[in-house]
């Protein structure tokens, strides 16, 4: 269907050419002719009075125009004459961006480390009130062809300086989840526990982090993992690449492909501080920033360096906001209309902080302080159920974060040489990022047996249990006195490069190369864990034969035992020694990942046909990455802890690459300019062999004002190191259980698999951008997406496996441990495997406008913009060779792909010399929780937030400030962690800088 859907199109792309041609006539009878009375000045002020008097759009890099002169401009002109005029003598040209904005042309294309010139979309006119960032050369990564004028056939979203500031969101890959083309999979938010606590990677439409290739100034680095790692005072802009990469870039741009890009020319020194809290009073955030850059040696060399600091209290208590808390899936009584229920308060009815007896006789009492006995107050319960809505107990909902606290700090660097036609550079950054806070306490829910000749239990009790002929009872404990479980980490994470871009034969063709080197140490430990077999040993309490005291049973036959009998009855009762033999915080690893990089690149224009200069890039490239543990405790290493073991990670692998890219111009007409492109890369892969990827493309601008764009590429992934290598990981979860019709909680194990093949892509692009000339400053876009994977590598969570199991995968049912009376899964095995197949569709819209306010009225300063983006996902499926299951519109948190028909945002924004402000609205579709399960409010309502800003500046100091979530909309019920819509609440930020 998608083969059938490309050549329509490029059908269509020549077609419209053709008939293009009537049109483009009448265009031209109307050509604007505008006033003119620009005197002979720098060219940079030159240019901004061009783009005032014509409302045309103009890019252009300060750096390049510094010291130079334009020539006078008088009288009446069209704008295109007058631009002649103004540049002539200076050397340079100008070609028009995809959206029809003028980028000024040096006569050497100048260019970034290893990003090429494009056409890309130009927000914001020149003015005196533009963002710095408008000024810059536009840059594109979706491909390795860098001749001025070409457009990429694959869609590109450029996020400027300006829209990095919205929200003041505390780390890049935060800023990308307001993208509607982004999912938060991974955030301090949604992943408040566990090994990747508090990092944020991007992950282009809910495909994975993994499927989203991120890069640094156009190349791979360590800290891709984690944007939280690049210092935001050096973001210029990122570029955004919403189609399948994989020909220009390599394994990994499945999805897309991500690219900050830093400013290079900075010049001068920025100080910053900011502070944030919600309008609950938590979730404090506090940070410093500062970037210094500068010129030397006569303007041949430049350095920068950037650092930033922030300390994030995190939330750690979810009762603090509405429907999270001990939310939990909950199985209604039988006879009601809907199996389940999403219910409020759902806390445990087999245990408690004292202990509670849930067999025999004292059944339904709990332990106080003092070891006596009351009846323990239960809320709505089903016969034997475990869990109840209400009551006196507590939940591990209750005990885990709403948003996991963290510190980091950043540095960056960068210099820069040019000698004659090159241009030398090199760059490093440090990462550190730390935290350690408490997940959940410890707990036993009705499985242990207690002894009525137990010398902690209280005689009164004992007395009880012989007057009722008990010789034993069962009981469930939570040991929050004895402290929470507590999760610690400290990632640092170092990366430099270096490498030449520069040019020969009078700059026709230009060259590229670089290696770099980054290692980021995850330092991990678990803290306060109870080990199995001590735990056993410290409860199971005898009265010694030679004083009665209690000791532990095992001191009967090895006196020399470190064993201390613990008394779990009633809250602090405990002796500290038995403790500390029960629990331990000995749980810890240390896991070394390295990624050295490099490649070479040749581009140019090696000859000319009809319709003008073929372009070619070619190029190899290598990478090398391992993984290794260190510091592995022997604990872990016996697996004797009762939950969470870790364990060595060790594995690596390596992939030479070769690739070549063309562009051939077909048409060069006024009413069209006609452009075909390819790609094909080689990759050799040390693990699993030899793989192809590809990329066609077909461009058409028509009349300047349209271009339409097709493409249609084979995109490959190759798995992680974590993918292939993760020997075990530990996750729980509650599940709906469609053999016992029942929800409880459960353990999921993960791991890694060495024989995982790679993945392949299909993805199919088609798309046009609108910039009419009779309306300057306005764009319009729309890309219609189709990515199909075949052998997608992916890891089941514990309800799909249970449930795809239940619906006739057997290969998944030997993933399933079941025991105990009534037939409950215990444990889940969840390796990574290859799927057989993932399809998705959808479309891409965006619309911007500028407007600058002097074409109202010549006394108004400043400039308003507005920019719509809105993503429609129609279908989203998996295939494992059974079961097909459709994903969209499953919005619950615990849906692996899960993601809402319509996601987008609106933003309105004024900008002048001395004061901005901004608007934006963010919607997120509804749906339900999740369509496989039969649940009572498994509705989800759409969400809309509403975020105000604003900014003052006073003689280079800046006070700025920001609502998000205005409103204080309340998330749905969630159980985890919600992907999908805001948890935070209101949310208020505040902050200043000064420049020198």
């Amino acid at each position: 269907m998608s083969r059938h859907i490309f050549l329509w199109a490029v059908s269509g792309v020549v077609l419209a050419s053709t008939m293009a041609a009537p049109a483009r006539a009448a265009a031209q009878q109307r050509q604007q002719t505008y006033s003119f009375d620009i005197p002979a000045q720098d060219l940079a002020s030159a240019l901004r009075t061009f783009a005032r008097t014509s409302r045309q759009q103009v890019t252009f890099s300060g750096a390049m125009v510094r010291g130079r002169k334009s020539a006078t401009v008088k009288g009446n002109h069209e704008a295109s004459r007058a631009l002649d005029i103004l540049l002539s003598g200076t050397g340079f040209s100008v070609r028009r961006a995809d959206r029809g904005v003028l980028v000024l042309v040096a006569p050497q294309a100048t260019r970034m480390s290893a990003a090429p010139v494009q056409d890309t979309p130009a927000s914001l006119p020149v003015d005196d009130g533009a963002d710095e960032d408008a000024n810059a050369e536009i840059l594109v990564t979706g491909s390795r062809i860098d001749r001025a004028g070409f457009s990429a056939p694959t869609p590109t979203t450029v996020v400027s300086g300006a829209d990095l500031r919205l929200g003041n969101r505390p780390s890049i890959a935060q800023v990308l989840n307001d993208l509607p083309q982004f999912r938060a999979s991974t955030s301090p938010v949604t992943n408040f526990s566990g090994t990747a606590s508090g990092s944020s990677p991007a992950d282009l439409r809910g495909l994975g982090s993994t499927r989203t290739l991120t890069l640094l100034n156009g190349r791979r680095f360590t800290g891709a993992g984690d944007l939280n790692t690049v210092p935001q005072a050096l973001v210029q802009r990122v570029e955004v690449v919403t189609g399948g990469a994989s020909a220009a870039w390599g394994s990994g741009a499945v999805g897309g492909v991500v690219n900050i890009l830093l400013n290079e020319t900075l010049d001068g020194l920025t100080l910053g501080a900011t502070a944030g809290v919600s309008s609950r009073g938590d979730a404090e955030r506090y940070g410093f920033e500062g970037s210094f850059g500068t010129s030397f040696a006569g303007g041949a060399g430049h350095f920068m360096i950037g650092a930033q600091y922030l300390d994030d209290k995190g939330v750690l208590d979810r009762d603090s906001r509405r429907n999270l808390g001990s939310t939990t899936l909950y199985t209604n009584p039988t006879g009601s209309a809907h199996t389940y229920v999403i219910a409020r308060d759902v806390n445990y009815a087999d245990a408690s902080i004292g202990g509670l007896i849930t067999s025999g006789a004292l059944a339904g009492q709990t332990f106080n302080s003092d070891g006596t006995l009351r009846p323990f107050v239960f809320g709505v319960r089903k016969p034997n159920d475990s869990v109840m809505i209400g009551g006196e107990g507590t939940s591990l909902r209750d005990e885990t974060a709403l948003a996991a606290p963290h510190e980091r700090i950043n540095v960056y660097a960068r210099a820069s040489f040019e000698i004659g036609d090159a241009k030398l550079w090199i760059d490093g950054s440090y990462s550190r990022m730390s935290a350690q806070y408490p997940f959940y306490a410890e707990s036993n829910r009705n499985n242990i047996t207690v002894s009525r000749d137990n010398p902690f239990l209280p005689q009164a009790v004992r007395n009880q249990l012989i007057a009722a002929g008990q010789t034993s009872f069962r009981m469930g404990r939570v040991f929050e006195d004895y402290g929470y479980r507590t999760f610690g980490y400290v990632r640092d994470t170092i990366d430099a490069a270096i490498g030449i871009d520069g040019s020969f034969a009078d700059g026709k063709w230009r060259y590229s190369a670089y290696y770099g080197h980054g290692e980021l140490g995850d330092d991990r430990g678990y803290l306060n864990q109870k080990v199995a077999t001590n735990f056993a040993n410290a409860i199971d309490v005898v009265a010694n034969p030679l004083g009665g005291a209690p000791i532990c049973r095992i001191a009967l036959t090895d006196p020399t035992t470190a064993c201390r009998p613990l008394n779990i009855f009633g809250e602090g009762r405990a002796d500290p020694a038995a403790v500390a033999y029960a629990f331990s915080n000995a749980a810890h690893v240390k896991n070394t990942t390295k990624l050295d990089t490099a490649g070479v690149s040749l581009r140019g224009d090696p000859f000319s046909l009809w319709a003008g200069p073929v372009s070619i890039a070619v190029g190899a490239e290598a990478r090398w990455e391992s993984i290794t543990s260190s510091g592995l405790d022997p604990l872990s290493a016996a697996r004797a802890f009762s939950t969470f073991n870790f364990s060595n990670l060790e594995g690596a692998f390596n992939v030479k690459e070769g690739f070549g890219e063309i562009a051939v111009p077909l048409l060069d007409q006024d009413f069209s300019k006609l452009e075909f492109s390819a790609a094909a890369r080689y990759s050799h892969y040390s693990n699993t062999g030899s793989v192809w990827s590809w990329k066609l493309g077909l461009t058409d601008r028509i009349f300047d004002d349209l271009l339409i764009r097709v493409s249609r590429s084979r995109d490959i992934r190759s798995g992680s190191l974590s993918e292939l290598f993760t020997l075990r990981s530990t996750t729980r979860s509650t599940i709906a259980d469609p053999v016992t019709q029942s929800s409880y909680e459960i353990i999921t194990y993960g791991g890694g698999n060495s024989m995982l093949d790679p993945e392949i892509g299909q993805t199919t692009t088609i798309g046009a951008t609108y910039s009419p000339s009779f309306i300057p400053g306005l764009n319009l876009s729309v890309d219609y997406f189709d990515i199909s994977i075949k052998g997608a590598i992916a890891t089941l969570g514990g309800q799909d496996i249970v449930s795809r199991c239940f619906n006739g995968n057997t290969a998944l049912c030997s993933q399933i441990v079941r025991g105990g009376p009534n037939n409950r899964v215990t444990e889940v095995y969840a390796t990574f495997v290859n799927l057989a197949e993932y399809k998705t569709h959808g479309l891409d819209f965006e619309a911007s406008y500028a407007l600058p306010m002097e074409t109202i009225s010549a006394s108004m300063p400043g400039t308003l913009r507005f920019r719509a983006l809105a993503t429609y996902v129609p279908s989203l499926t998996t295939y494992d060779g059974i079961t097909k299951i459709q994903y969209v519109g499953d919005v619950g948190e615990a849906v692996p792909f899960g993601t809402p028909k319509w996601r987008g945002s609106l933003s309105v924004a004024y900008n002048d010399e001395a004061f901005s402000a901004d608007a934006r609205l963010r919607y997120v579709g509804g749906g339900v929780w999740n369509h496989l399960l039969d649940i009572e409010n498994n509705a989800i309502s759409a969400r809309t937030y509403l975020d105000l800003g604003a900014q003052v500046k006073v003689a280079g100091f800046t006070l700025f400030g920001s609502i998000n979530n205005v409103f204080d909309r309340d998330p749905p019920l969630t159980t985890t962690g919600q992907v999908h819509y805001d948890q935070m609440g209101r949310y208020f930020t505040a902050g200043a800088k000064v420049n020198f």
